[in-house]
């Protein structure tokens, strides 16, 4: 019996592992002809017009304190002044996460939100649009990051901040590093028919 439960529980962190990383990553999830799901990056295919493959461009893994910067010159950049909000993690709380929040009037949200993405695609920040919501949410990434611009209303505001009026609503930009190549993930059969 406890050999069956702990292959349950395998089977079922598998598929959760599985599941976050095609979230996640959905560029780096393959299926094979013969239904099997491999992940990581596709293995480059040569060209038979070059005599060598070229390297697949990467930007260089960032630190926090580079993506904190990359946050206060967006933030800069929409008009704001950064000491208007505030950091969502304690600077020496993670260095896996960081973010910032400000109350903003709904009416200029939207436009800010706008000013802040437009400087992260200028900063070399690549758009994720998987499950975005342009309106109200706007995922990119660079470095092993993952930044979240986002405008959310009341209804979803953390417990700890002051309550907003109906006129307001949260800007935040939360940033995430993954580092998925840590992780051992196995090869998952997955029968389709």
């Amino acid at each position: 019996m406890n050999a069956l439960l702990k292959r349950v529980w395998i089977g079922l962190a598998a598929t959760l592992i599985v599941s976050l990383a095609a979230v996640v990553l959905p560029d780096h999830i393959q299926i094979a002809d013969d239904g099997r799901v491999h992940l990581g990056a596709p293995a480059p295919t040569p060209s038979p017009s070059t005599a060598a493959p070229t390297p697949e461009s990467t930007s260089p893994p960032l630190t926090r304190d580079a993506v904190d910067e990359v946050i206060r010159t967006a933030v800069s950049a929409a008009g704001l002044d950064p000491a208007q909000g505030r950091p969502t993690v304690a600077a020496d709380a993670n260095s896996n996460r960081t973010g910032w929040m400000a109350v903003r009037e709904k009416t200029a949200a939207q436009s800010e939100m706008n000013a802040i993405c437009a400087d992260l695609e200028r900063q070399g920040w690549t758009l994720n649009p998987n499950g975005d919501r342009p309106d109200a949410s706007r995922s990119y990434k660079r470095g092993g990051w993952y930044l979240l611009v986002s405008t959310r209303g009341k209804t979803q505001a953390p417990s700890t901040t002051s309550a907003l009026t109906d006129s307001q609503t949260y800007l935040t930009l939360t940033g995430l590093q993954l580092n998925l190549s840590d992780i051992p993930l196995p090869e998952i059969t997955v029968r389709i028919g």
